[in-house]
């Protein structure tokens, strides 16, 4: 029997890897393009500065109070009513929940008190201070 060498000759002995090259190009790009709509905008506050500070968990509810006395919860501008509407429905829905308060440095004392006592009446009372460490 004679053995046909010429079909053995075009076997695909490599692997071409320019598609697959191609193809991660292409996600790159779109990981590019879509990442500046995933980055949440922040809102402007200078934080006071503490040399000892920690890690918050992730049941929290994310306050910010500005100098001029505004309220943020999550980054969007509440009202007293919409702040306790909101604390309700998340503490209906999780249990241990606690609140990290972010206040200008220029916020007066009486804005920061007045949103950990709505806080306080509600039912929550873990509070963390949100700071910047020192360098």
């Amino acid at each position: 029997m004679a053995v046909n060498n010429e079909q053995n000759e075009f076997e695909i002995t490599g692997i071409n890897v320019t598609p697959f090259v191609d193809v991660m190009l292409v996600l790159l790009i779109i990981f590019m393009v879509t990442a500046t709509y995933i980055v949440k905008e922040a809102i402007e506050v200078e934080l006071p500065q503490a040399a000892a500070g920690g890690e918050t968990t992730a049941k929290t509810l994310a306050l910010t109070v500005t100098k001029d006395g505004k309220v943020y919860l999550d980054g969007a501008q509440v009202s007293d009513e919409a702040l306790i509407a909101s604390v309700k429905e998340s503490t209906a829905k999780m249990t241990d929940l606690q609140a990290v308060i972010g206040a200008d440095k220029a916020a007066t004392h009486g804005a920061v008190v007045h949103v950990l006592d709505l806080l306080k009446t509600l039912g929550i009372t873990k509070f963390a201070i949100q700071i910047e460490k020192k360098p």
